[in-house]
């Protein structure tokens, strides 16, 4: 019986080692989704500047709708950076074992896509 023991323990030893793998590879798509979350949250404040600008399009002074769409498409912008950030540093920490991890230069790459296409935005809703 006792020679039994060393070869549960290594199973043991196994197993929680396994166990430990899985839950980083599930921290690290987490994180995947959560950036993508703060991309859809961003996103949204685009859309609520759009939409205040149609709202608001005859509005007495023009530049007063103009104005509230412009700070948040700002908000937007700051919300992609910030997604970039806390996506990068998580990234970081974490070590991949089953599952793909993106490279962080992906976070990167779409947060100067979305923030191109927030200024396009910006731009446009300023020379309607």
């Amino acid at each position: 019986m006792p020679q039994d023991q060393p070869n549960d323990a290594d199973t043991k030893t196994d197993w929680a080692e396994r166990r430990t793998d899985w839950a980083e590879d599930r921290t690290i798509l987490a994180n995947e989704r959560t950036f993508a979350g703060w991309m859809r949250t961003g996103m949204t404040s685009i859309a609520i500047a759009v939409g205040l600008r149609a709202i608001f399009r005859e509005a007495d002074p023009t530049w007063l709708p103009k104005l509230v769409a412009t700070i948040f498409i700002g908000v937007a912008i700051i919300i992609f950076w910030t997604a970039r950030r806390n996506a990068s540093k998580a990234q970081g920490r974490l070590k991949a074992h089953r599952a793909e991890m993106q490279p962080t230069r992906i976070f990167t790459i779409m947060a100067i896509l979305f923030t191109l296409a927030s200024l396009a935005t910006g731009w446009v809703l300023w020379a309607l």
